[in-house]
């Protein structure tokens, strides 16, 4: 059986103008768009008709923590059954909000890897999950945080050689992990370290890069200081995490290479707003430190052309799965990209960077028709992507 949308203002993911009067045909078996066009409506066994409001493709979210709850803001001593209930607990937000795929970047206990396996399998429905396993870390630093109820785990693997490094991106290979993260500097959410110390070493990182791309993986580099970015970029990953102290050389070279940015502004925003006297000072210290510099430099990025790419760090602090995708539109919009340029964040440039455009990112014939109705154009103002009337998944609608 197919299904036709009819009457709807399309915005599809690839070109920049709105496409009026146009309807899209559903093989619902598949899921997928069969044809696509304007005018005269063909025949299908069922027929939706949008009414003139706005169709565009599922958002993708490109750096999620699908373990970590945002209220709680419980970072260690979890188990993996905690670790898991939390994870579809946050899945289930995403797809409301009109995520249809995300990229996890750091799980612990492998947990992302094990659901995205469980959907591959069809025993999982809903938001696909791009799993990256856990995280390359050094000891002491951003990522070696102590899970289990006895703490008889790390949330990352501890790569403190170049040895060390290539095992850990093996034993995720074997896993199941489709993109490794690597924890190049510090952060703003460990306590023993600043945001612009070196942890892996370029020596380390380019290991993570050899192996990871001699076997279809990509490399997405949680780099915020600027020497940290340097390695990274020199390492050859495949994208940027957050970037704080980007420069203007950096983001030339991005540009130049294709590399992306994912700055992941509404982390630092959701401390500011909801953080004060609920989380430690350490933490408020830093992102105080870094934040104007950190908005200043990402609108650098955007009007130098770097492409940004939405992930929102979901997961940390006050930082949610229902609302943070809007929120870093919103942002993005804000330091100087147009709607369009933010949307294809959430779209093509997401999906080229997980390396899923085949099937996702934009709605085109042969393409996974996951995709959103809106009341209002995206395209005029950012912020109507909030008014989302119904989202769908595989040609599915999610109640």
């Amino acid at each position: 059986m197919n299904t036709i949308f009819k009457n709807a203002n399309l915005f599809d993911g690839k070109n920049s103008e709105l496409q009026k009067n146009m309807w899209l045909e559903i093989d619902d078996v598949s899921g997928k768009v069969t044809e696509m066009g304007s005018g005269i409506v063909p025949e299908a066994e069922r027929t939706v008709d949008v009414q003139g409001k706005y169709l565009l493709p599922g958002l993708i979210n490109a750096h999620t923590h699908i373990m970590m709850n945002p209220v709680t803001n419980k970072l260690e001593y979890l188990s993996e059954t905690e670790a898991t209930v939390t994870a579809l607990n946050n899945l289930h937000d995403l797809l409301k909000s009109g995520v249809t795929y995300i990229r996890d970047c750091g799980c612990a206990f492998d947990v992302d890897v094990k659901l995205a396996k469980l959907q591959q399998e069809g025993v999982l429905d809903g938001t696909e999950i791009l799993p990256s396993g856990r995280p390359m870390s050094m000891t002491g630093g951003h990522g070696d945080f102590t899970e289990g109820i006895y703490g008889e785990a790390t949330w990352g693997h501890l790569t403190d050689s170049e040895d060390a490094m290539r095992k850990a991106v093996r034993q995720e290979f074997k896993r199941g992990a489709k993109n490794i993260k690597v924890m190049a500097t510090g952060g703003v959410m460990s306590a023993t370290d600043e945001v612009d110390d070196i942890e892996l070493s370029l020596a380390e990182l380019k290991v993570a890069v050899e192996e990871a791309h001699s076997k279809h993986m990509t490399v997405a580099s949680h780099a915020q200081g600027n020497k940290g970015i340097q390695n990274s970029l020199d390492a050859g990953v495949d994208s940027i995490e957050h970037g704080i102290y980007v420069d203007e050389k950096q983001a030339a070279f991005m540009k130049d290479n294709n590399i992306f940015l994912v700055p992941t502004l509404n982390a630092p925003s959701a401390i500011s707003q909801y953080g004060r006297e609920k989380l430690p000072d350490y933490m408020l210290r830093k992102n105080d430190l870094v934040k104007s510099d950190f908005f200043k430099n990402v609108s650098m990025a955007i009007k130098k052309g770097v492409k940004v790419v939405v992930g929102t760090d979901a997961g940390t602090p006050f930082n949610y799965f229902n609302n943070g995708t809007w929120n870093e539109l919103e942002l993005i919009v804000k330091l100087g990209a147009s709607p369009v340029q933010a949307l294809f964040g959430a779209t093509k440039y997401a999906a080229e960077l997980l390396k899923i455009d085949d099937f996702y990112g934009s709605l085109a014939k042969n393409k996974y028709a996951d995709f959103l109705i809106l009341d209002d154009n995206p395209l005029e103002n950012i912020n109507a992507i909030e008014s989302i009337k119904s989202v769908y998944k595989r040609g599915k609608k999610i109640d």
